[in-house]
Parts: C-alpha cells; sequence; structure tokens
C-alpha cells in the first residue's frame, strides 16, 4: 500500500511533468506563429517573366506566386553585377557604403562588424540556412564550395553539384576567346531537372524545410540559372521554337545620342559580331533555363504547402539584377544602367497581406528588402539600414509613396575610357537620369511616359523642361551616390 506523503509526491512530480510539457508546447506554439522567411534568389533573371508582362516567357509558378502576393513592376538593384547587388541586399546597404564594386571585394574588408540580413534573424532566434547561392559564387567553377559568401550569416550551408558542372566540355560556346560563365553559351542538357544544380537546390531545400517546420526558419536558396553558361534539360528548349523569337527592336542609330561609357566593357561591339541565327540560339537558351527555374521555384510553392508551411511563411522572390538580351542594337547580359539591367523581379508574399496581392507600379530599391522582412517578422534590424519598410505597400499595393531608386556601375579605364569611370543613374516614377564620371564622360535623361524603351536621351541639347527635370535630380541622385571613382581596393579585371 502506498503512503499518503508518497502519494502527494508522486501528485507533485506528475503536476511539474505536466507543467514542462505545457511550457515546451506554448514554446512550440510560439515558434510556430513566428513567420518563416523562404528566400529565393534567381542568378541574371530579367523580367522576363508572364507576371511582368512578358508575353513569350512561359512561368506558370512564379506568376502564381505573384497573385498571390505583391509584385513590384519597379524594382531596382543598386548595381547589377553578382557581388555587389547582393552583399548591398544582404546589408541593407548602398555600394558607396560597403564599398563592394567588383566581384572580388568582401564587404566585411571595409564594414567587419555590420549585421546582415539572415544573421537578424539569427540574433533573434531563428535557424539560418542558405542553400545555393546567395552571396557571390564564382560561377561556374566555384560550385559545390561556399564561394564568396559569408560563414557569420549562415547556422548551414549546402552547396550542391549537378551534372551542369560535370557536362561542361559538351557546353557550346558562341565567343571562345572568353569563358563560357562571361560569354554566350548553352546546352540542352540530357537527363531529369534535379541531375541539375539547380534541381537538387530546391531537393535539398525541402529537406531543410522538413527537418525545420517546427522552429521559425529563415531559408535562403539561390538558384543559379540563367546565369551563363545556359543550361537546362532540353524539354525547356523544345517550349521556345527558334522560329518563334525575335531580337528586340531599335530605331536606326538608336546608339548615336548614347555616351560610349553606358555601354558595358565587356560588350562594348553590338551582339558581339555574332550573327542573327547565333543569337536566336542564344534567346532561345535563355528562355528555356527561366523556365527551368521556373520548375524549381514550383516544386518550393508545392513543399510548403505539403508541409503546412505556406500560411505561415513569407516568401521573398528577387533576381540579383535584370539582364540584357540584345536591346539597344545589340547590348547583351547586364553592367548597364538602362531599364532592362537596373530593373529586376521583386515579389513578396507574406501571409498577413494575403488580402492585399497585386502589381505594384511604386519604385521601390533593393535596399528595401532588408528593412522590410525584418518588420514582417518582428525582429530588431539595425538602424542604419538605407532602405525603408515596404510593408505599406504591402498593405495596399497603391498606396501613396513617394521615392525614388538609385543603380550604379563602376568602368574599368580601357581604349575607350582614359579613367575609370562611376556611372550613376536615379530613377522616378516617370524619368531616369544619369550620369557618367560626374558628367565628364556624359549624362543621360529618359522621359519614360513617352520613351519607355529610352531611345531618346533628352540630355542631348535638352530644352527647358528637361533642364529642369535634370535641376531637380542631380541633387537627389547625389544624396544617395557620390559618382566619384572609389579610393578603395577595386580590381578593373573583375568590374
Amino acid at each position: 500500500m502506498v503512503s499518503r506523503s508518497y502519494a502527494s509526491l508522486l501528485l507533485v512530480i506528475v503536476c511539474c511533468v505536466n507543467n514542462l510539457h505545457a511550457g515546451d508546447e506554448i514554446r512550440r506554439v510560439a515558434q510556430q506563429e513566428r513567420p518563416n522567411v523562404l528566400f529565393i534568389a534567381v542568378d541574371d533573371l530579367a523580367c522576363t517573366l508572364g507576371c511582368y508582362g512578358d508575353v513569350i516567357a512561359k512561368t506558370p509558378n512564379i506568376d502564381r506566386l505573384a497573385r498571390s502576393g505583391v509584385c513590384f513592376q519597379r524594382a531596382y538593384n543598386q548595381l547589377p553585377l553578382c557581388n555587389p547587388t547582393r552583399a548591398s541586399i544582404m546589408t541593407g546597404l548602398r555600394p558607396d557604403k560597403i564599398k563592394v564594386y567588383d566581384l572580388d571585394r568582401h564587404f566585411r574588408d571595409e564594414l567587419p562588424d555590420v549585421v546582415t540580413l539572415s544573421q537578424a534573424f539569427q540574433d533573434d532566434g531563428y535557424y539560418a540556412a542558405r542553400v545555393g547561392k546567395i552571396y557571390h559564387y564564382n560561377v561556374p567553377a566555384s560550385i559545390g564550395t561556399d564561394g564568396f559568401d559569408d560563414p557569420p550569416s549562415w547556422n548551414k550551408t549546402v552547396n550542391p553539384i549537378g551534372r551542369d558542372k560535370t557536362d561542361e566540355a559538351l557546353v557550346f560556346n558562341a565567343e571562345p576567346h572568353r569563358k563560357i560563365s562571361g560569354a554566350l553559351s548553352w546546352l540542352a542538357a540530357g537527363g531529369a531537372d534535379t541531375e541539375q544544380t539547380d534541381g537538387m537546390i530546391a531537393t535539398e531545400a525541402i529537406t531543410l524545410m522538413q527537418q525545420k517546420r517546427d522552429e521559425p526558419f529563415f531559408l535562403g536558396v539561390g538558384f543559379f540559372r540563367p546565369h551563363t553558361p545556359y543550361v537546362s534539360p532540353q524539354k525547356y528548349f523544345d517550349m521556345y521554337p527558334a522560329a518563334s523569337l525575335r531580337l528586340p527592336y531599335a530605331p536606326p542609330g538608336d546608339r548615336d545620342d548614347i555616351p560610349l561609357a553606358a555601354f558595358a566593357h565587356n560588350c562594348p561591339v553590338p551582339n558581339y559580331n555574332l550573327d542573327h541565327d547565333t543569337l536566336i540560339k542564344a534567346t532561345q537558351a535563355y528562355y528555356a533555363c527561366v523556365s527551368f527555374v521556373d520548375a524549381q521555384v514550383g516544386r518550393l510553392l508545392d513543399a510548403l504547402e505539403q508541409l503546412d508551411l505556406a500560411e505561415n511563411t513569407i516568401v521573398v522572390f528577387w533576381s540579383d539584377h535584370g539582364y540584357h538580351l540584345g536591346e539597344h542594337d545589340g547590348v547583351w547580359q547586364k553592367r548597364t544602367l538602362f531599364e532592362q539591367s537596373a530593373r529586376a523581379p521583386l515579389i513578396i508574399r507574406s501571409p498577413q497581406h494575403a488580402q492585399a496581392a497585386g502589381d505594384c507600379r511604386r519604385v521601390v530599391e533593393f535596399v528595401d528588402i532588408y528593412p522590410t522582412l525584418t518588420d514582417l517578422a518582428g525582429v530588431t534590424a539595425p538602424e542604419d539600414l538605407d532602405g525603408q519598410s515596404l510593408r505599406p505597400l504591402l498593405d495596399n499595393p497603391l498606396a501613396d509613396w513617394d521615392s525614388v531608386a538609385v543603380t550604379q556601375v563602376l568602368r574599368p579605364a580601357d581604349d575607350r575610357l582614359g579613367d575609370p569611370v562611376m556611372g550613376c543613374s536615379i530613377r522616378t516614377d516617370r524619368y531616369r537620369y544619369t550620369e557618367w564620371g560626374e558628367g565628364k564622360y556624359g549624362f543621360e535623361l529618359y522621359d519614360h511616359h513617352t520613351d519607355p524603351l529610352e531611345f531618346e536621351n533628352l540630355a542631348i541639347d535638352p530644352d527647358e523642361r528637361a533642364r529642369n527635370v535634370i535641376a531637380q535630380l542631380r541633387p537627389l541622385l547625389h544624396v544617395r551616390a557620390s559618382g566619384k571613382t572609389p579610393t578603395t581596393p577595386f580590381n578593373p579585371e573583375r568590374l
């Protein structure tokens, strides 16, 4: 027979155990109520998406994300080159603060103690992981390694390597004097999606979501395509018959009023002097990669639903910068301050803003991503961020919004330019104004109301209205970018 004192002791123990279990359950529920972040980055993706009005692109998965979130139609990166733009996004600071203008310099060289976006989430109790490319990789040579990463930003990194790396010898290079990572080059690959690096990235990301579904996570998922070489399975090439594609229109003499510095040093000759059929094949390969990546994004979105995470996960979809496919009589790739390079996709789906989905046509910047996510998740952010929270536009995509966007790029000295030249551009609702070398190497002004493809440079022999616009925009531009050639180190071979 159990004594009364022993029974009392058992009762106390049972109550304590129950209280511990109750506390664990309360903590588990509280953690689940904190929103996860699925942070999807795509490399070199222009606004070649159905949700951005591209009538060629077949992107059903990204389009459905756009329909359920806010699709920012006028989002602008800070510097259209992989390393600088990614460093700017992850620090929430402009290039002139982090002093990153090339593919070699790390932002911690200038700001060793800066708190990155994923670090801010870690500091607030989140698990932060990266699969694929969030910071710069030396694509494709360093696939499978951490590349130019930032270890403090992550609790875990995963670096898949697929057959696109092992099949590099099969890649067609239209410019054999260049590495395939910087040339128009492509491969219609054999095998399944899941054998490619980006397919493996999606698989690994889904595994992490499964493993961490009961605790708050910040998961960065970085796809490599459509970065050159354009590699995707054959079935995606088949979606875009070459006969259905055309090169972009440019009026006769389109380049006559454009400053020389406006054309990237790695694409100084129109269309690289390649023939029409080769350019069409490059276009086909690019769009094939866009649809391939779209399929991988679809796998991530489906996994959120299947794991019952969709209603508690903020999804951010972004590309590091825009991309040219032959505009302005033969401009390809990035590194320009034209609209096609400075503008890039940005979609944010916030569960607490499900009723406010739609297109937003207000001008926003990529430095706004950091303060937006910390705001939505209730995470403490550094006080010196350069951007602003986009929450008001997530509440109402049509809300009043008075903002501009500034994009810049550094040109190395070469046989065209006697000195390194900084280009800086400001975009308002109506205008784009650009200076090269503080004006020494030229000016540009485009009126997007009448000239959305930027064919007529109004800064050439400007009339009174154009002079007034320039006078208004110059001081706004220089608040955000000095326009001066940096005195900190940069590698001219990696600009």
